[in-house]
């Protein structure tokens, strides 16, 4: 199926939806099938985590539509498996034949050199896996080029350390550097004298672990053009954690000086940890590059694997709403940006606190059938009753509190970071005003 025949489909559903559904402004488009959570949760270190999400989303009616005026709906839109021609948009050939082989690849010599090894095995579905994945995100991408599409779910992406020709840390398809890719070939209208111009993205990762894939892809320290792609990942850095990469140190304190820093590849390294309260003091950096950099697009990626209770046991963050939290980070981006946004998923290995996380994150972009529309659900509310009821003991809440753990993040390590940020934002509004656009 053609690219061009792709981009219908999803033109046409939400077309269909906002005509016989004028309440729904913007539209809130959730990308899922029974293939892709059948898909998704064959994934070695994920196994059934796409099950447990999904059921739990259906089991509170998130994504049951109800028609009142001027509130939010959500549209289902089922994934498109990704074409060979969409993946070499970024991935190198040779290594998608390897991924994609109908052979038994468990013969083929030398799969460490693609990262096919220990954390990234040979597993049965693998060729399926990688197109369902890369499609799902790419589905969701291509629907923010809808006008009336505002958000965008696929909480099965979020692969950020796949490269390009090489699987890492349980990522085999670069989804987001597709979805880059893929908004960044769109083209919108202005009232400026050049009417259209190729739009500005701003990737954003909230994952526990670096996003060595995504920055490393847009990673340019000499640029003689505005770059199209501002990348921003705010993680836990230590000797020895995965990722180990330079790009996620903390900046330079004299960025201007530093010929090997890139101004729009940007990094928020933080301690063990990490609460509310330390989210709460750096969200004000990540809003001052946002609007420094002023994208067109954002692409977030929402790991919850530095939520308390994951088996990484890094940070001490919690769900709820309070500020600093992980759902008031995302609310602070879906409600008061004003930007078409893409929400992915990512890491999470407690699987039903994934589960409470997206869902709950589902719940502040949309509705649900208690109509408490345009709202979050109660964190307090009671898992529904259904298939995956058990794993949710002993709590059976939607909450995911804040644990015991100490947060190592001093003030004088916050004001550090402050101070650096405070010379990389007049960079970047600096380059936005006298570079021209690529």
């Amino acid at each position: 199926m053609s690219a061009n025949r792709r981009q219908q489909i999803v033109r046409t559903t939400v077309k269909a939806t906002s005509e016989s559904q004028q309440f729904m402004e913007p539209v809130v488009v959730y990308v899922v099938s029974s293939e892709l959570v059948k898909i998704s949760s064959l994934l070695p270190s994920n196994q059934k985590r796409s099950l447990l999400l999904h059921s739990l989303i259906k089991a509170f009616g998130l994504l049951s539509p109800i028609p009142v005026s001027g509130k939010r709906g959500i549209q289902i839109v089922q994934p498109l498996p990704a074409t060979i021609e969409e993946l070499t948009l970024y991935h190198d050939s040779d290594y998608l034949n390897i991924l994609l082989s109908s052979l038994n690849v468990e013969s083929k010599a030398n799969l460490a050199e693609w990262g096919l090894e220990d954390d990234c095995p040979i597993f049965p579905g693998l060729p399926e896996y990688v197109r369902m994945i890369g499609g799902a995100t790419l589905t969701a991408a291509r629907s923010l080029r809808h006008p009336k599409v505002g958000i965008a779910i696929c909480w099965d992406g979020g692969r950020h350390h796949a490269r390009k020709s090489q699987a890492s840390g349980y990522c085999y398809v670069a989804d987001c550097v597709l979805a880059i890719m893929t908004l960044r070939r769109t083209n919108l209208t202005t009232t400026s004298p050049t009417p259209m111009y190729r739009p500005k993205i701003m990737y954003l990762d909230l994952d526990l672990h670096f996003s060595d894939g995504v920055s490393e892809a847009f990673y340019a320290p000499v640029r003689s053009t505005l770059p199209w792609t501002l990348t921003l990942s705010i993680h836990h850095a230590a000797s020895g954690f995965y990722p180990t990469s330079f790009l996620s140190d903390l900046p330079p304190e004299d960025p201007a000086n530093c010929r090997s820093f890139d101004p729009f590849t940007l990094s928020i390294p933080l301690k063990e940890g990490a609460s509310n309260r330390t989210y709460a003091r750096i969200w004000p950096i990540v809003e001052r590059v946002k609007e420094a950099f002023s994208p067109d697009y954002i692409i977030l990626q929402c790991g919850c694997d530095g939520l308390s209770g994951d088996p990484c046991a890094k940070f001490n963050w919690s769900l709820g709403d309070e500020e600093g939290s992980f759902g008031w980070c995302v609310q602070r981006v879906v409600k008061q940006w004003r930007v078409k946004t893409l929400l992915l998923g990512g890491g999470g290995y407690n699987f039903p606190n994934a589960a409470r996380a997206w869902a709950y994150l589902t719940s502040v972009v949309g509705y649900n059938s208690l109509e408490q529309l345009d709202q979050s659900l109660d964190l307090e509310v009671p898992i529904p009753d259904h298939e995956g009821f058990p794993y949710y003991a002993p709590s059976f809440t939607l909450n995911v509190p804040a644990g015991m753990m100490r947060d190592q993040n001093t003030e004088e390590y916050l004001r550090s970071i402050e101070y650096r940020y405070e010379h990389i934002i007049e960079m970047i509004k600096h380059r936005v005003i006298t570079q021209p656009t690529s």
